[in-house]
Parts: structure tokens; C-alpha cells; sequence
């Protein structure tokens, strides 16, 4: 191969090695690169609308109930080591305060059905259905961001699509085998959202 033939071949390569197509950005890490402005401030208010919903049924009438279910209506009731283990959970959803009057301050609903699988989280039935993605934050809470899926709808829509449907929580584990996630200011109803999560049996 003569000297000009070299030189055309190696060029040859050089090119070719430029047009390898180029790996996509790595997707955003963390909580804080995904969440909505407008959740950004829900996440700032999580214990004040957990605080204000309390009173708001405390001043109702709705003391019995709270008192009763111990950790899981206790604002700084947070263990360590918050992490949700995969498998199906029993969880069921107490609202507590007002958006507008006319509404119940305390409304506890029956066990319906959950699962977490890898960093994903699902309310399979009921007539509001979270579902999300679960994201490490500090050793007390993680972060979950979903959004609502209502009455016969199938599926969820994707989280920042809908201002209207997203979703803010914290989950913390509040006792063994125990775990909640509490959402602020959801769009409905209540000032917060409580669900709580056992494993199912």
C-alpha cells in the first residue's frame, strides 16, 4: 500500500469513529431534579398541612380517632430507615382538614390494596389511585412523586403532565413493618392525605 493509499485509509477510520451515534444523557438523579414548581412548594408546607389538617379535626370533635392511630397521624413520628420493601401492602387513606367548608375534616377509608415494585408505587383500587415513583432523600423520609388516577380511569397519567393530578409525598416508616406516606395539599378535599402502608398477609 503506497503512501497516499495510508493516508485515505486512516482518514477512512477517523471518520467512522466520528459517526458512532452519541450515548443519550443520563437521565435526572434525584428527587429534586424531577419535581414540579408547584409541588416544590408543597414539599416546603408538608408538616404545616399536616399540622392544620390535625387541628382541624381535633376541633371537630375527631380527637378519639387521631389518638388512636398513634405514629401514623404524628407529624415527627419518622423512623430510620424508610426504605419500602417489594411485595403487595394493605393501605388504606385518612383525610384530614378542609380546602373549602362545607367539607368532613377527618375521613378514614378502609384497606384497599398496594404494591411496590423496585422504586414504583401503586394504589391498585379505590376510587383515587396513586401511583408514582419512590425516591431516596435522608435516612428519615423518602420522596414519592405521582400522580392521581380517578373512578374508571386505567392507568395514571405521567407525572408533570397535570398540574392538576400530580402528586407530592414523603414517605417514613413509623413503626415495624409500618409506613406512611403523607401528601400535602392534594387538588381534593382535604388539606392532607395520609395513607398508610402494612404488608398485606
Amino acid at each position: 500500500m503506497d503512501r497516499a493509499m495510508r493516508i485515505a485509509f486512516a482518514s477512512l477510520v477517523l471518520l467512522a469513529g466520528c459517526a458512532t451515534t452519541p450515548r443519550p444523557a443520563p437521565a435526572p438523579q434525584g428527587w429534586a431534579s424531577a419535581i414540579t414548581r408547584a409541588d416544590a412548594g408543597r414539599a416546603h408546607g408538608w408538616r404545616t398541612a399536616f399540622v392544620r389538617g390535625i387541628a382541624q379535626a381535633r376541633a371537630t370533635g375527631h380527637s378519639a380517632e387521631i389518638d388512636a392511630e398513634g405514629a401514623l397521624l404524628q407529624p415527627d413520628a419518622a423512623l430510620d430507615g424508610p426504605a419500602l420493601t417489594d411485595g403487595r401492602y394493605k393501605c388504606r387513606v385518612i383525610k384530614l382538614g378542609t380546602q373549602s367548608a362545607g367539607l368532613l375534616p377527618y375521613i378514614a377509608y378502609p384497606p384497599f390494596d398496594c404494591t411496590v415494585a423496585g422504586n414504583q408505587l401503586a394504589k391498585l383500587n379505590g376510587s383515587q389511585r396513586q401511583a408514582g415513583t419512590i425516591y431516596p432523600d435522608t435516612a428519615r423520609r423518602m420522596i414519592f412523586l405521582g400522580t392521581l388516577a380517578l373512578g374508571d380511569e386505567t392507568m395514571a397519567r405521567p407525572y408533570g403532565v397535570d398540574p392538576e393530578r400530580d402528586i407530592f409525598g414523603t414517605i417514613e416508616r413509623i413503626g415495624p413493618n409500618r409506613w406512611r406516606l403523607v401528601m400535602p395539599y392534594p387538588r381534593y378535599e382535604s388539606l392532607v392525605d395520609v395513607l398508610e402502608l402494612v404488608p398485606a398477609a
